[in-house]
């Protein structure tokens, strides 16, 4: 069956779209595709970060609800629901590689053609069916009930990674960015798909207002602002420590970078806390 999979046309039309990209084509012919992938995996945590940051920002509107209906207004509006949609695609294809980095680096399944095959199909699946979604905007869903699923199956591969990992000798920032990555490998795409089940779910600041007043929603939110933040920030500082090797500027840029995290990681647990 995967290899059924990995010969889908679905499949190979995305790999003819990269290779006609001159730059993804020059690397992939001539260093391989786990490297084009492993740089985009590096670009598509950028992105991923960038997202986390502005849903936060955006959050935080919700203080006064007429502004939050505004701002949802205009994000609502073609060009930037357009740019959400794409935003989508880096997301998933970054928790999804993520799950075949973890597979691969600690529980030694290295398949990688077969793997990478898979993580652009799924992509590309879940990438379809979210703007499908967001062209429908008519559906429902119980947020305790989607959501306590949802956190019992991100539970689960963190605790596979967390026993796999916790006896290596690694530093603990290290373990905690693989647990981190297996809860947010289900959690990121999750959150996604929740909030264009339904317009209102993330477009109306009372809605809003009333789903972050739940006690299990609050504790999911502080997860995922907690959890997420700590993920960006590990990443984006191991990309600084790999090609930055000049030692007061990747100490300067670290810096900044933990810095941007706390006051983010203060207004997403304050806004979580009190609203």
């Amino acid at each position: 069956m995967i290899d059924h999979f990995s010969k889908t046309s679905l499949v190979q039309l995305i790999l003819s779209g990269f290779e006609n990209v001159p730059i993804v084509s020059f690397y992939a012919q001539t260093r391989g595709w786990p490297f084009v992938i492993a740089w985009l995996h590096r670009i598509s945590g950028m992105l991923m970060a960038l997202y986390i940051w502005l849903h936060i920002y955006t959050l935080s509107f919700l203080a006064t609800p007429d502004a939050y209906d505004a701002k949802m207004k205009l994000y609502g509006s073609f060009p930037f629901s357009f740019l959400e949609w794409l935003l989508a695609a880096p997301v998933i294809f970054h928790s999804l590689n993520g799950g075949r980095l973890i597979l691969y680096e600690i529980f030694g399944i290295r398949n990688d053609e077969s793997m990478i095959r898979w993580v652009l199909g799924f992509s590309a699946i879940y990438f379809l069916l979210l703007g499908l979604l967001m062209i429908m905007g008519n559906q429902t869903v119980s947020p305790i009930f989607f959501w306590l699923i949802i956190f019992i199956l991100g539970i689960l591969p963190c605790y596979l990674v967390a026993a796999k990992v916790w006896n290596i000798a690694a530093s603990i920032t290290w373990k905690f960015q693989r647990i981190s990555g297996a809860y947010l490998i289900v959690m990121i795409p999750a959150h996604l798909l929740f909030m264009h089940l339904q317009p209102a779910v993330g477009h109306d600041a009372g809605v809003v207002i009333a789903r972050m007043q739940n006690i299990f929603i609050k504790f999911i939110d502080l997860t995922l602002v907690v959890i997420g933040l700590y993920h960006a920030g590990f990443g984006l500082t191991a990309i600084i420590r790999d090609y930055l090797k000049f030692g007061l500027l990747q100490t300067g840029l670290t810096g900044l970078i933990f810095l941007v995290m706390v006051v983010f990681g203060w207004i997403g647990i304050k806004l979580t806390l009190t609203i």
